[in-house]
C-alpha cells in the first residue's frame, strides 16, 4: 500500500499538470456571456467539413503506403521513409512557406495553373490540401507500426493455401490491424484539424477554428477566445476518442 503511494502521486501530478490549462480555462470563462460570433461558428463548420474530406484522402493513400512501409526492407522503403519523416520534421510554419512557394504562382505547379486561371492558395482546395500534409505522415507513421505488429506467417500461410494478395490485405491484416488504424486516424484528426502553422502560410482562407482563433486573439485577447475554445474542443475530440475507445474494448 505505501509502496504504491509514490507511483500514484506522481501519476496523478502528471495529469493534474496536463489538466491545468483547462481547468483554468474553466475558471476564466464568463458562463454568463457565453456566445459565439458568426465568424466564429462559420470556421465551426469549416473546420470539420475539410477536416473529415481530408481524413478520407489519408486513410485512402496513407493505408496502402504504411502496409506496403511494413512489409520489407530495402533501400526504397528506407527513401520513402526520408520523404515520410521530412514532413514531420519541418515546423509547420516552414512546411506553410514550402507549399506556399510549391503550389503558389511562383512554383511549378502553381504558374502551370495560373495560366490556366486556377491557384491554390488561400482557398478550399489548398485548405484541404494543408489538413493532408498536416495528418498524412503522422497516420502513416502510426499505421506503419500496426501492420508490423502483424505474424508475416499468417500472410505466408494464406499465400499457400490459395489466398489472393487482395483478399489477404482484405480480410486478414486490415481486420487484425484496425485497432492501431482507428488510432492512427485520431492522431491524424487531432493533427490536421488544429494545424495552425501551415493554414496561416498556406490556406488563410476560408477560415477554420485555428485561423479563427488567431484572429479572435489579435481582436479582443486571452479572453475572446475561450468560447471557440469551447467548441472547438467539444468539435475535435468525440471522434478520436471513439476511435480510441472502440480500440480499447476489443
Amino acid at each position: 500500500m505505501t509502496g504504491a503511494l509514490p507511483g500514484t502521486l506522481l501519476r496523478g501530478s502528471v495529469l493534474l499538470l496536463l489538466a491545468a490549462p483547462f481547468i483554468g480555462l474553466f475558471m476564466m470563462t464568463d458562463w454568463r456571456h457565453f456566445g459565439l460570433s458568426g465568424a466564429d461558428g462559420r470556421s465551426l463548420i469549416v473546420s470539420l467539413s475539410y477536416g473529415l474530406a481530408a481524413l478520407a484522402v489519408i486513410a485512402l493513400l496513407g493505408t496502402p503506403l504504411a502496409h506496403w512501409l511494413a512489409a520489407g526492407k530495402g533501400r526504397v522503403r528506407d527513401a520513402a521513409q526520408l520523404f515520410l519523416l521530412l514532413p514531420l520534421l519541418t515546423p509547420p510554419l516552414a512546411l506553410g512557406i514550402l507549399l506556399a512557394a510549391f503550389y503558389g504562382p511562383i512554383g511549378p505547379i502553381g504558374a502551370l495553373l495560373e495560366r490556366f486561371g486556377g491557384i491554390i492558395t488561400n482557398n478550399p482546395p489548398a485548405l484541404l490540401i494543408a489538413g493532408i500534409y498536416a495528418g498524412l505522415p503522422t497516420f502513416v507513421v502510426a499505421a506503419r507500426g500496426a501492420f508490423a505488429e502483424i505474424p508475416a506467417e499468417l500472410a505466408e500461410s494464406a499465400l499457400t493455401l490459395g489466398v489472393s494478395r487482395r483478399q489477404i490485405f482484405r480480410h486478414i491484416t486490415l481486420p487484425m490491424a484496425r485497432d492501431g488504424l482507428g488510432a492512427a486516424l485520431a492522431l491524424a484528426w487531432v493533427r490536421g484539424v488544429g494545424e495552425l502553422g501551415i493554414v496561416l502560410i498556406f490556406a488563410y482562407f476560408p477560415q477554420g477554428m485555428p485561423v479563427r482563433l488567431w484572429v479572435d486573439l489579435e481582436d479582443g485577447g486571452l479572453s475572446a477566445t475561450f468560447p471557440l475554445l469551447w467548441v472547438f474542443l467539444f468539435a475535435a475530440l468525440p471522434l478520436p476518442l471513439w476511435l480510441l475507445r472502440r480500440g480499447s474494448k476489443r
